[in-house]
């Protein structure tokens, strides 16, 4: 499973190498969302970076949202700040008189969240580009390149795919869906498989592997020659009886490649030849198995490994 990577963020590289069309209102609708009720998933600070120089209406339409939310969400994080400095503060007076479980906890715990919160609030701030800025997550937002009706567009998508038809329960029924299996396509992913395509840009992929001593690790994975990963993945369009309208993405995965098995992990991601990328976005379900030989023809870089930070 790839639970976690850095993928390019920016719509523009997507619109250019790829003769794709911006999809505005997908984006207006996420970021209006998020300034007036506030989105349920994380949307990576690279993506609302993307839109800090806007060329059009609709660019800019996105930019005031995303300011919006900003100086909301500025306001919170300091009073929140203000109200663990409170505790801390509390916490430290008590135990110069005296040693209490639950000062020491307060005092930890109010000394972490002010750690967190200072280095939310200066994220708002901070224009120099980090690269954890466009790490998604299952549930995270991300940049995606789709095809529908014979037309290439970029939209954010949500990084776990709720099949079109299917109840929104499915997402706690199905938490694994952030993937979507080699040989499972004509089983679980058939309405999207041959359909529904897309691909995002990834330069490095993170895994969870159980280590000797039986305890969890993380694994950056990055190819050696620095290529960018053209990511095949599947998406949906998802529509509520109300009318709420979701976006949504699964990565391919298939059997690990030999430097990845020999880290101990189980799967990798398929990362396409440029070549194929016109022949993934174009597909036609009735040649499942010429979208297979994609796969089968897929690329080979050779995947550095070392443990996360």
């Amino acid at each position: 499973m790839c639970y976690s990577a850095q993928v390019r963020q920016d719509y523009e590289k997507y619109v250019r190498q790829f003769g794709a069309t911006l999809s505005i209102k997908d984006y207006i609708r996420l970021f209006w969302d998020q300034a007036t009720k506030g989105s349920p998933y994380r949307i990576p600070k690279a993506m609302m970076d993307a839109f800090a120089a806007p060329a059009d209406a609709g660019t800019r339409e996105v930019h005031d949202l995303i300011q919006t939310w900003k100086a909301t969400q500025a306001s919170q994080l300091e009073q929140e700040l203000f109200r663990q400095k409170k505790r801390l503060a509390d916490a430290e007076r008590t135990l110069k008189e005296k040693t209490t479980k639950k000062a020491q906890n307060d005092q930890r715990i109010a000394t972490n969240k002010i750690g967190q919160l200072k280095t939310k609030i200066d994220d708002l701030k901070r224009s120099t580009p980090l690269a954890r800025d466009s790490r998604i997550f299952p549930g995270t937002w991300c940049t995606v390149l789709a095809s529908e009706n014979g037309e290439r567009f970029v939209a954010p998508m949500r990084y776990q795919c709720r099949p079109a038809g299917k109840p929104a329960s499915y997402d706690q029924r199905y938490p694994g869906t952030y993937n979507a299996r080699r040989d499972n396509l004509e089983g679980f992913w058939k309405g999207q498989f041959g359909r529904n395509h897309g691909l995002i840009l990834v330069n490095t992929f993170f895994e969870n592997v159980e280590g000797d001593d039986g305890a969890n690790r993380i694994l950056q994975f990055t190819p050696r020659d620095g290529s960018v990963m053209l990511v095949a993945c599947l998406w949906s369009r998802w529509v509520g009886d109300d009318g709420e309208e979701l976006l949504s993405f699964a990565a391919i995965t298939d059997a690990p490649e030999p430097e990845v098995a020999a880290a101990g992990h189980d799967r990798t991601i398929i990362n396409l030849k440029p070549e194929h990328v016109d022949a993934w976005l174009a597909p036609d379900p009735r040649n499942l198995a010429g979208l297979y030989a994609l796969f089968d023809d897929k690329a080979h870089p050779y995947y550095e490994h070392r443990l996360a930070a």
